[in-house]
């Protein structure tokens, strides 16, 4: 069985040298003064975990961020295999860096974790319009 225990939207992360994972500044919600809107940067953290039965195949991992009516905003697909480990699950964080995603307008959009064609995970993210005072 795979499953997406951890599944977050931060400001950055990475892996230490000891293998260690971390993250930056985890938010769910992003305010823009108008829409479309552009935001610089973020990462898409999630760690994809295999029982050992799954481990020994290539599986198809698809990540798709959508908005509120399913209009797909962005996607990535990739490949993954995970390190056997005789008897024991298997870790695999996956650090996705996306820069100047654009959200054409305000409300909720999630990304979808697809592994396999299944979905696992998904991450919700709240686009909002804030008022700018006027002069």
């Amino acid at each position: 069985m795979i499953s997406i225990p951890l599944h977050v939207v931060a400001d950055s992360a990475n892996v230490s040298k000891e293998g260690k994972l971390n993250i930056f500044g985890i938010f769910q919600r992003i305010l823009a003064s108008s829409f479309p809107a552009t935001h610089p940067s973020l990462a898409l953290v999630f760690t994809i975990e295999a029982d050992s039965g799954d481990t020994a195949s290539e599986h198809a991992l698809m990540v798709d961020l959508v908005d509120s009516d399913g209009k797909r905003i962005a996607n990535i697909d990739a490949k993954i295999k995970f390190a056997q480990v005789p008897g024991k699950k298997a870790n695999h964080n996956q650090i996705v860096l996306l820069n100047g995603l654009n959200f054409p307008k305000p409300g909720m959009y999630e990304f979808k974790i697809i592994i396999n064609g299944e979905e696992r995970a998904f991450v919700p993210l709240e686009l909002s319009e804030i008022e700018t005072p006027k002069k």
